[in-house]
């Protein structure tokens, strides 16, 4: 992005998935999704306190707030700066792959 107001474009020839644009996008708007079979596994950008543990069970919400239901936590991802964002990656239902979009923790 030239603009921190671009919307991201992935070159997806180059994607190694690594995770880095996730990771550093300032505006949190990128987040990776993966399906297999009857599971998805969404990672999003978590910014809050405490970050959830592997195993632990979180709320998936849509883009509006609305609960989808419970989703598991398979992969937590540190920022590798100061300034970057943790990644979390949740176990959905496939059907909620284009839906959930945000976690809420500790209910």
């Amino acid at each position: 992005m030239e603009n921190v107001n671009d919307i991201p474009k992935i070159d997806y020839g180059k994607c190694t998935g690594c995770m880095a644009c996730a990771m550093t996008c300032p505006g949190l708007a990128i987040f990776l999704v993966r399906s297999a079979g009857e599971l998805g596994y969404i990672t999003l950008p978590y910014e809050f306190l405490p970050t959830p543990n592997i195993g632990q069970l979180v709320t998936a919400l849509d883009r509006e707030g609305a609960v989808l239901g419970k989703g598991k936590v398979t992969q937590v991802l540190s920022p590798k700066r100061n300034d970057g964002t943790a990644l979390v990656t949740i176990e959905v239902p496939e059907r909620w792959l284009l839906e959930a979009r945000a976690i809420r923790v500790g209910e």
